[in-house]
């Protein structure tokens, strides 16, 4: 891995030098054909704080870490900590989207009909849509149980979706 450090408005000591390559190669055995890859570092500082940026660009993403602390060697571990979790995360999800490609074919034909009857609609149903205020609406969502209720709106006489949020509050769909 080539790894190159540069200085902005601060001095890179060989001691820092030293460190920061010593860290940065520890990421080689992440990384397939690490001849090829360059990591950029940069460390300057901001507001009493010495800052380290490490990037490291690959084929099919672009590692990036920064960092900030008193000290630029507890900068430096905490970025290369950051970048080892981003590796890592990236290629567990390339190692399950793999796992996911070797299937055998009497599973890959259970899984396309299952896909198969979800997309098909199975049921229907008509409702009668009212004219009411937001708060007739949410108070009769409540009532029925559901997670959204369809109605009219009373001054525009519009179709209008209320529905339920995650976070407890209620959320409205109006149509143009």
């Amino acid at each position: 891995m080539e790894i190159v450090i540069r200085g902005d408005k601060l001095k890179v000591t060989d001691s820092m030098k030293k460190y920061i390559e010593e860290k940065i190669s520890k990421l080689e055995k992440y990384l397939q054909k690490s001849e090829d890859v360059r990591a950029m570092v940069v460390v300057k500082i901001r507001n009493h704080k010495q800052v380290i940026e490490v990037t490291i660009p690959l084929k099919s993403l672009i590692l990036r870490s920064e960092e900030a602390q008193e000290d630029i060697y507890a900068a430096v571990d905490v970025a290369i900590d950051k970048l080892e979790r981003q590796i890592r995360k990236n290629k567990t999800k390339l190692m399950a989207r793999q796992t996911k490609n070797v299937q055998p074919e009497f599973y890959m034909e259970k899984i396309e009909d299952e896909e198969r009857e979800k997309s098909v609609v199975v049921k229907r149903k008509l409702i009668e849509v009212k004219p009411m205020s937001e708060e007739e609406a949410i108070l009769q969502l409540e009532l029925l149980g559901h997670q959204f209720y369809m109605y009219k709106d009373s001054d525009t006489m519009k179709p209008v979706v209320v529905y339920k949020r995650k976070d407890g509050g209620y959320g409205i769909i109006e149509s143009e």
